[in-house]
């Protein structure tokens, strides 16, 4: 039942019929749903929106008064300083300026109630009624309504104008609120005659465009627009060029502190945002202090959580801590235990492999040494070789003419040096018998009758 209450009062507020048992028909014609029956209402509306703002016009006073009566709006002589009473459904707004508010019910889709918190505390807006917000229209398309718009404002009369938010409406009411200002309202009808005048003499006057621009956060959309249409329903314009100054109430609603309808001259738009600005800057200033207000609050239970927190997180670390300490004596002890283990082990198996290494390098030497056979005694075929060793050593040897290069490093591996990397190089001509030359034999190498060579550590 909630949420049907909730889509009838919004559907009273964007179509602005107030006959509850019409407006519960039309929902159930379309099965609920809120967009197929605001459509069939606004397709229909909005081809005569811009003829009927025209014949709005010569409306004389009375007339206006009656109409006024008939739909629930209390009017007050044009452009006075009384708020007009909008209300879907009709609240009553008391304020300390004194002075006759109202509150128009935007049931519009907001997403997470934007609005959900009041201003009652400050005084202004004392709005009555449950109604909770449903979701606000895509973000997407009211923004790009509202972008358009702006640039079509700005090609058709400059860019001295009103900064005009490119965002929806709700975020643009969003805006205000966060910068503790009130919110300019203008409906743009394009096809109404007065509507060029007033943009180019009024709205984009430099004192207007000035005025507006450093006291107000500016709003703008079209009739022709799907969410300036809406706006215009919610806010009863009933004459073009109209112009509204709101500001956030409650529970997704506005105050309507002042509706300008009609062509003004640029003293008189002044006059008159001058004196609503004036009524209002005692409740801006609440607003702003209230707000300040609740962030300290929030500071001070942030900080009063945080301090509880701490208390209960040292508690919990000195058990911990307790509990860790008495763990880890024992790991250690365990862990001395083990370490003392195996560095035992280690020291054996440190023994062994070098035991066991020496061994070898002593099985390799030997071999290295048989594999050269017997020294050869001098002669023609004999090559006589001198080896210097990095430590100044010197070891001499004789070789067949015809044995290689290897046969000398297999004679200084025998002398100890497996365990290095080097080569053997001639200094005079510096030349290195590096692999490549290993398969030369002595004499191919240039080695015959003799050679002195040293051992180069790589």
């Amino acid at each position: 039942m909630v949420d049907v209450a909730d889509k009838l009062a919004y559907f009273q507020a964007i179509t602005g019929l107030e006959d509850p048992d019409l407006c519960t028909e039309i929902l159930q014609a379309h099965g609920w749903d809120l967009e197929l029956a605001i459509s069939s209402i606004t397709s229909s509306n909005q081809t005569s929106a811009s003829t009927n703002t025209s014949d709005s016009e010569p409306r004389d006073s009375l007339n206006r008064t009656e109409s006024a009566s008939g739909s629930g709006l209390v009017a007050a002589p044009a452009p006075g300083l009384a708020w007009r009473l909008v209300t879907l459904p009709i609240s009553v707004i008391s304020g300390s300026l004194g002075l006759i508010s109202g509150a128009v019910g935007l049931g519009l889709w907001a997403a997470g109630g934007v609005l959900s918190y009041s201003l009652g505390m400050i005084g202004l807006a004392n709005v009555r009624g449950g109604e909770s917000s449903a979701r606000l229209v895509s973000v997407s398309t009211a923004a790009s309504e509202a972008i358009d718009f702006v640039a079509a404002f700005e090609r058709e009369y400059g860019n001295r104008m009103p900064n005009f938010v490119g965002e929806g409406f709700m975020d643009a009411l969003q805006r205000s609120r966060n910068s503790f200002k009130l919110l300019f309202v203008y409906l743009h009808s394009p096809d109404h005659p007065d509507s060029p005048v007033f943009c180019e003499r009024t709205l984009c006057s430099e004192a207007v465009a000035s005025f507006v621009n450093e006291n107000f956060v500016a709003w703008g959309g079209s009739i022709r627009s799907s969410e300036g249409f809406k706006m215009s329903n919610s806010l009863k314009a009933s004459r073009f060029p109209f112009c509204a100054v709101v500001m956030p109430a409650t529970n997704q609603r506005i105050a309507l502190l002042q509706q300008v309808e009609g062509p003004k001259s640029p003293e008189e738009m002044l006059a008159i945002l001058q004196r609503v600005l004036e009524g209002s800057a005692s409740a801006l200033v609440a607003a702003r202090l209230d707000a300040e207000e609740r962030r300290n609050n929030m500071r001070l239970r942030e900080e009063q959580d945080a301090a509880y927190r701490a208390a209960l997180e040292a508690d919990q670390a000195r058990e911990r801590q307790r509990r860790e300490e008495q763990e880890r004596l024992e790991r250690e002890a365990a862990e001395a235990e083990q370490k003392r283990k195996e560095e035992e082990e280690a020291r054996e198996r440190a023994a062994r492999e070098a035991i066991e290494k020496e061994a070898a390098l002593a099985r390799m030497r030997q071999e290295k040494a048989l594999s050269l056979g017997d020294e050869p005694e001098k002669g023609p075929n004999v090559t006589q070789v001198l080896v210097r060793f990095p430590t100044g050593e010197r070891k001499e040897r004789r070789f067949h003419m015809t044995a290689t290069v290897q046969s000398l490093y297999d004679y200084v591996d025998s002398l100890g040096c497996l365990e290095v990397d080097y080569s053997l190089v001639s200094n005079f001509p510096r030349v290195a018998y590096g692999p490549e030359k290993r398969s030369l034999t002595l004499k191919g190498a240039g080695l015959h009758p003799q050679a002195s060579l040293f051992v180069e550590l790589n």
